[in-house]
This record gives C-alpha cells, structure tokens and sequence, in this order.
C-alpha cells in the first residue's frame, strides 16, 4: 500500500516526473484558454467577417470537434503511441487557429474552430491518457487539482488575454499567438513524455460509433437554432436519444469506444461516467445564462457579472487543492459531500438569482464549484483504478470525452428551459426573472441522478469495472 508520507507535491513532481507534469499542464492550458477565449473577439470577427449570425456556430463547432477528438483520443494513442499522437494533436491545433486567424470569410473561420475543437480534442483525451500511464494512483488527484488550477488561471486570463489583445491590436492576433503555443507544445510532448503507453497498434478506431456519436452530438449542438421551442426541445430529445444508442453500440461493436461496463451502472465505469455526464450537465447554465440576467435584474457591468460568475471556478480551484491529498475513507465522502453541494446549489441559484441578496448568489456559485472540486478528481480516480490494462488508454480519455458532452447537453437544456419562458424572444426584465429561476430547476433531476450515480460509484461493494 503507498504510504500517506509519499502522497506530496514533491514526490509528484519527483523521479522524473515533472517534466511529464509540465508538458500536460501545457495542454490542459491550451485546452482552456483556447475554448474560452473566443467568446471575448466574436464581436471583432463579427464586425471584420460579417459573421454575426453564426456566432453560436463558433462554439457549436469546437464543442463538436472536441467531443470528437476526445471520444477517439485512447484508441488513436493506442494506434501511434501517446508521445506522437500527442504531437499530432498539437499540429492539428495549431493548423486550426491558422485557419481562423487567416480566414477571409466566416466559413473559413468557422472550419477553423472545428479543426482546432478536433486539436484540443485529443490534446485533452491525450494528456488523461498520459495522467492514467504516467503517474502513480496516489498522486491523481493532486494531478486533477492542479488540472483544476490551470482551467481556474484560464478562466479568468483567456478573456482576458483576448480583450487585451483586441483592443490594441488585431483579433487575428490571439489565434497567432496560440498557433505558437501549440507548435512549442507539439514539440515539447515527445521529447518531455516517456514511460508507457507507446504503440501497440490496438484494434483499430471504432468509426461506427464515432459517426453515430457525432450526429447526436451535432444535434444538441444545434439546437438553439432551430427556431422553435418545439424544434429545440425535438433536437434535444434525439440527441440524447442518440447518445444512448451510442453507448448500447459501444458495448456489442468489435471494436469499443468506452470500457467494458461504461454502461452498466452497476459497475464503477458505469457509474462513474454518468455520474459525470449527469453532474456536468445540470452546472452549465449558471455560466451561460447568470452574466445576462444579473446585467439585467441588478445592473452590472459585463464585468462585474462575469467576476460574480467566476466565483464557480474560484472555489473550484480552491476545494480541489484543499482535499487533494485526502487518502482512505475521505475521498468516499468529500465525492458524496460534492454531489449533494451540487443539489443545493441549484436550489440557492433558483431562489436567488433574481431578487435575494448578492451573498446569496455568490454562495450558489461557491457550491457550484465546490461540488466539482471535491468530487472530480476522486470520482476520475476511482474509475482510472478500475480499468483493466487493455482499457486503460481509452477509459482514461473517456472521462474528458463523457464531461464535454455532458457540457453540451446542459448548454443545450439550459437553453431550451431558458427560451420556454421568453428569454429567445428578447432579454426583459420578466424574461431574465424567469430564467432565473427554470434555467435551474429544469436541470435538477439531472442533478439529483448524478448525486445517486456518484453514491454508487462510491460504495464499498462496487464493481471494479466488471
């Protein structure tokens, strides 16, 4: 058994280990940044491409592309070995934000982000797959806090970085500068990465469920542009149909996307993965939708709604490095604690958003975030141990693929509840007033399925991934 004392930030970043660490939090920040960045110049490209009406499309396609990437990101490091695909992920970006920053149109631009969706894909699929190969099972959950650290930096620089470059330069600027980043970052994997998860040729890629997953996700990525509620709602609908198609594919194909038993709840894969798609899901409106309604209802600034709004990352980042280096039972409880916060803090969010005191809202944020920042590293870790050596590559990826879809339906069923109560027609005071309050009760019995998925992925008698 790995002894208590060994469980440090020295001995993580010891024998070898930290340039293996500084190379993955490379990524995790070029992940990041560059998926939080865009939001900041759309306004610039808008006004250069003549491309206002498709912003959405800017976000639909790198999500799209992501998903993507990272669905297949075990299978293709299994296929070219973790230190090549890595680098090839970091070429695929870098051709991506090339695209955008030399784009003469908006559809040039728009296939940009999803080549750069499909780059920061398997960047992020790559570096769970070199968390999962490269570093003892004692240290994962320092691993993901200091992942939690960077998206934290990220959250609040990325913005910020393309603000700042917007307005004394060029919009352009900020896809160069990332092109670079990327290239140093291609370069860096193979020579910083080492140890194992090189390649072993594999089965192949599982093209089947990866074509069916992209329609599923292709159409909640779309379904704020339907039109209609009825439309929306229908878009919704099929894509989650879809994705569970996915999944009753994955577990009879030949070749398999997910782990044996991603879809049995009973084991600790199965649980794990929903209890993540579950948990995601129901956080995503208070980012999308707490900036307009508190400029709205309260009178802020652009500025001073989104710093209210960072409070989610802020206490995520701290919980997370607070219990990182929980050990025996207390990981079972700061993961159960987390999913339960996670159920409150909708509930806060619901009654405060609008009318109560700012401390209130503030607090719904906090619970927010620390629900994921003492649950996310432990519930990663638990399903990390529980996969069998031939499914270590593509369940370690599976995670980050599992949560960006999770993301993607929450942004879509945040948007569906939104515009069901008027916020589509136009941004009003009774709008925004009932917005705060669906946008998260509408997501609570997702919620409440993740608390139950994460009890179970946490019990004494759960399968080891069988």
């Amino acid at each position: 058994m790995e002894s208590a004392r060994a469980n440090t930030w020295g001995d993580l970043l010891g024998e070898g280990r930290l340039p293996r660490f500084a190379v993955i939090m490379l990524g995790v920040w070029l992940n990041a940044a560059d998926s939080l960045v865009t939001s900041t110049i759309l306004p610039s490209v808008g006004r250069d491409l003549g491309g206002f009406a498709y912003f959405s499309w800017a976000t639909a396609g790198f999500f799209v592309g992501a998903i993507l990437a990272g669905a297949s990101a075990g299978r293709v490091s299994e296929i070219f070995g973790l230190r090549r695909a890595t680098a090839f992920g970091g070429v695929v970006m870098a051709l991506g934000c090339v695209m955008s920053a030399a784009a003469s149109d908006i559809g040039l631009f728009l296939a940009g982000r999803v080549v750069q969706g499909l780059g920061s894909g398997w960047i992020s699929g790559f570096a769970m797959v070199a968390i999962a190969f490269l570093f003892p099972e004692r240290h994962l959950a320092r691993v993901f806090a200091a992942v939690t650290f960077v998206w934290g930096i990220a959250t609040v620089l990325g913005p910020l970085f393309g603000g700042l470059v917007v307005e004394s330069g060029d919009w352009r600027d900020v896809f160069w500068l990332f092109a670079v980043q990327a290239v140093v970052f291609s370069v860096a994997a193979p020579l910083l990465l080492g140890g194992r998860g090189e390649a072993r040729g594999g089965p192949g890629v599982p093209w089947p469920q990866l074509g069916v997953l992209s329609l599923g996700v292709g159409a909640i990525a779309v379904a704020d542009l339907a039109g209609s509620a009825a439309g929306s709602v229908s878009l919704v609908l099929a894509g989650l149909a879809i994705l569970a198609l996915v999944v009753w594919m994955d577990g009879r194909a030949p070749i398999r996307l997910l782990p044996i038993g991603a879809s049995d709840l009973r084991t600790v894969c199965g649980s794990g993965y929903f209890a993540g798609f579950a948990m995601t899901a129901a956080s995503m409106g208070f980012a999308i939708y707490g900036p307009p309604i508190l400029q709205q209802l309260r009178g802020f600034s652009p500025l001073w709604a989104g710093y209210v709004v960072a409070v989610e990352s802020l206490a995520w980042t701290v919980s997370a490095i607070a219990v990182a280096g929980a050990v025996g039972a207390w990981d079972r409880r700061w993961t159960r604690i987390g999913a339960l916060m996670l159920v409150a803090s909708l509930l806060v969010l619901a009654w405060a958003m609008a009318d109560a005191h700012l401390a209130f809202v503030l607090l719904g944020g906090s619970l927010l975030g620390a629900a994921f920042g003492l649950s996310w590293a432990f519930m990663s870790r638990r399903i990390m141990a529980a996969l069998s050596d031939e499914d270590r590559a593509i369940g370690s990826s599976a995670i980050t693929a599992v949560r960006q879809t999770g993301g993607a339906a929450g942004a879509a069923i945040s948007g569906v509840a939104a515009n069901l109560v008027g916020f589509s027609g136009g941004l009003t005071d009774a709008s925004a007033r009932a917005a705060s309050v669906w946008v998260f009760v509408a997501v609570i019995p997702l919620a409440v399925a993740g608390a139950w998925a994460a009890f179970r992925l946490t019990r004494d008698d759960a399968s080891a991934g069988r």
